[in-house]
């Protein structure tokens, strides 16, 4: 399926997923409109994607948990390219640290932006491409909406919405007889963005990827692949994938297993940070990133062996009291 001339409207785009994600779509020819609240660092990603041949871009800022904002958002992709054939939800943001410690106002802004974002994106969308008969809707969910952490728990909660929602759009078009319109979720593993470092945090220790880490390019490909053969869900990284199953055959094992890794690895208790709202409130300064600086090739196949040994360990495990169980 060719995707020369496609409409695409990605949230967050300004960094991240979402600006790998334009850039891909971008590189395949498409119209690309790009929106997130920071209208410098979309100028910048716009000036990247215009690089490609064929690519046409459209900047909108907005903020995703404004619907007026979100419903003019999709009037200009029309307006200027006369329809959309893919809607990425992708735009979210997190709060790190203990349940009693995240302030509720920032609580509330995560589940707003993560959940009531794609809430509008999707009401946004779903209208136009009724209208036209096809088009897909992405909605970037995370494998924490199937093994959710400790220290991130307005975040775990709004990736389980991102399922919920994805599956309950697809079960509404289906006893609606709609063929041409696909929902998909996709459940990225930890990605190389600067994702952590905006988070808000109140762990008392620096936020750092939690290993193994993946390119948000790979997610990206994942991303323009679901449009021409269009799934439910898709999970991006052999570790997350390893996870997920995991979690579905012994879910007690894998929340065990999601505690220990996050416990170690996501929070470096050698280096202290002051609490601080991140980027929830108030967009970070500058032109924005796709990477966060976290995906060293020594540091990604060490990280990749030790998450490799833990899901191992626990395979194990759950196979010697299996044969106990037997017994």
């Amino acid at each position: 399926m060719g995707l020369r001339n496609h409409v695409v409207v990605v949230t967050g785009a300004s960094s991240g997923i979402g600006r790998a994600t334009a850039e891909a779509f971008a590189r395949k020819g498409c119209a690309v409109v790009l929106a997130a609240r920071r209208e410098e660092a979309l100028e910048a990603a716009a000036e990247e994607c215009a690089k490609h041949r064929g690519a046409r871009t459209l900047v909108v800022p907005t903020d995703t948990t404004d619907m007026g904002a979100v419903d003019q958002l999709a009037r200009r992709a029309v307006e200027e390219f006369g329809r959309i054939d893919v809607w990425v939800n992708n735009a979210a943001v997190n709060a790190f640290g203990r349940f009693e410690d995240v302030p509720l106002e920032d609580f509330r802004r995560v589940l707003d932006v993560n959940v009531m974002g794609y809430v509008h994106g999707a009401r946004a969308a779903l209208p136009v491409m009724r209208q036209q008969g096809t088009g897909t809707l992405i909605n970037i969910s995370s494998i924490v909406g199937a093994v959710p952490q400790p220290y991130s728990h307005p975040y775990s909660m709004s990736k389980h919405a991102v399922q919920g929602l994805g599956s309950s759009l697809r079960q509404q078009l289906r006893v609606e007889g709609v063929k041409g319109i696909h929902v998909c979720t996709v459940m990225p593993a930890t990605i190389d963005t600067p994702h952590f470092e905006q988070a808000a945090n109140y762990t008392g220790h620096k936020v750092v990827a939690m290993p193994p880490v993946y390119s948000p390019e790979r997610v990206a490909h994942a991303i323009v692949d679901l449009v021409r053969h269009p799934r439910r869900e898709v999970v991006v990284g052999p570790a997350g994938r390893a996870l997920v199953r995991q979690s579905r055959m012994a879910p007690a094992l894998a929340e065990r297993a999601m505690a220990r890794q996050t416990d170690r690895t996501h929070l470096d208790q050698d280096e202290p940070a002051p609490a601080t709202h991140g980027a929830l409130h108030v967009p970070a300064p500058g032109e924005g990133a796709v990477h966060g600086g976290w995906h060293g090739r020594r540091r990604t196949a060490m990280r990749r062996t030790a998450v490799a040994a833990a899901l191992a360990g626990a395979a194990v495990t759950a196979g010697r009291r299996a044969v106990r169980a037997g017994g």
